[in-house]
């Protein structure tokens, strides 16, 4: 006869998620808790208080990430369970807090159950993974992973010229650098999916397979300002209607190369943004994602062919690359090993990758990592509309409990 599976407390999962959400909640039911705000202190501190109730012992490092551990059998390098408290400004009460209440709770099933593991547990909450605050965005896991400089982060400043550093110190969490994550024997990252695939497909769960990867470049059309009345049509160097044709045709050329390839023009400056003024300058951004890298290399190819389109309108065009990133590969066997428990729970789910960027991304660098998605109602992220039902939130924790259970 098989064992009776042990399962987390759902009622219990949703008051914390509540509780937490009372730090910074909004009008709206959302949540604007920005990096080491007050509203970030109050997290931290409720969450190191919830931690230590359990037994557990708290460090702090450098970059102000929380580590709980829960000791274990043998003092070997920790399975680690981690997501962010802090979040954007009027985004929802799901995205980042439900990683590391899921910790919270798997520790707590741990724990009134009996249950030693062999190796020790850390939840782990990571610094400024928005960077709503202070850019870039998964700051505290670069700088972990070796991706960005510290000296350089530390004095990244908000709007307000208060510094990383200044406002780290200013909530009480500065701690020791040799407190970092240096090993662990797995990360894993329990997240809302951020988007409509798994609600569209009626599934509980994703086991993430990869990131993926990205490539973002801006686009600058320069033609030359006259009168919008008492210029003719045919003498124009019209920047904006130029921007026109080249999206046009940036959009027809790559929905041509891969039905998985998602692109963007997000941001569009018109100048001089005048109604009796033709424009002379146009810079607009265009992003694309995909798990192949040859279909980026392809991207880029489309994208710096527009410098010679012959739709430019006598205007000049130039292309500069802003940055990039390679599509990061989770763990091939914690994937199999999510898998399993989420079969073994008989939760509907799918392998899956994704599009938007979270902590794991850079931690999987050097600790073994995988991530979990539950759905998200109607697709809807960082924004006070996000949601995520009580019980996919509670199916999402079950599997990391049975993954846990596991190792």
């Amino acid at each position: 006869m098989e064992q009776q599976k042990i399962i987390i407390s759902g009622e219990r999962l949703q008051a914390a998620l509540e509780q937490f959400a009372n730090f910074g909640r909004t009008e709206n039911n959302g949540v604007t808790r920005l990096a080491l705000s007050a509203e970030d202190r109050l997290a931290r501190d409720y969450f190191c208080s919830c931690c230590k109730a359990l037994g557990m012992s708290v460090e702090i490092d450098d970059m102000g990430n929380i580590y709980a551990k829960l000791p274990g059998v043998e003092e070997k390098p920790p399975l680690v369970i981690g997501s962010h408290l802090d979040s954007v400004k009027k985004g929802g009460r799901f995205d980042g807090v439900l990683g590391v209440v899921a910790g919270l709770e798997v520790a707590r099933a741990l724990v009134e159950n009996n249950i030693k593991l062999r190796i020790p547990l850390v939840i782990a909450n990571i610094t400024n993974e928005e960077g709503a605050r202070f850019e870039p965005s998964m700051m505290a896991s670069g700088v972990l992973s070796g991706k960005f400089d510290k000296a350089a982060m530390v004095k990244k400043k908000d709007v307000a010229g208060i510094s990383f550093e200044e406002a780290l110190h200013s909530i009480g969490y500065a701690g020791k650098e040799e407190s970092r994550l240096k090993e662990a024997a797995a990360f894993l990252e329990l997240h809302i999916e951020q988007g409509p695939i798994l609600e569209r497909e009626s599934l509980s769960i994703g086991v993430v397979e990869c990131v993926l990867g990205m490539v973002c470049y801006e686009i600058q059309i320069t033609g030359e300002s006259d009168h919008a009345g008492t210029t003719p049509m045919d003498m124009r160097k019209d920047a904006l209607f130029t921007a026109n044709n080249l999206i046009s045709e940036a959009r027809q050329k790559l929905s041509a190369l891969d039905k998985d390839l998602v692109f963007t023009m997000g941001r569009m400056n018109v100048l001089p943004n005048i109604h009796t003024v033709i424009p002379n300058k146009v810079v607009f951004s265009l992003e694309a994602r995909h798990k192949d890298p040859l279909v980026i290399k392809q991207v880029e190819e489309i994208i710096l062919g527009l410098k010679h389109s012959q739709a430019n309108e006598g205007c000049d065009i130039q292309t500069e690359k802003l940055w990039d990133r390679s599509t990061v590969l989770f763990d091939e066997k914690i994937c199999d090993l999510l898998e399993k428990s989420t079969k073994s729970l008989n939760y509907s789910y799918k392998r899956m990758v994704s599009g938007a960027g979270h902590d794991a991304q850079f931690l999987a660098s050097y600790i073994p990592t995988a991530m979990i998605f539950v759905p998200s109602i109607n697709g809807k992220s960082h924004c006070e509309e996000e949601l995520t039902t009580w019980e996919d939130c509670a199916k999402g924790v079950n599997v990391l409990l049975e993954t846990v259970l596991s190792f």
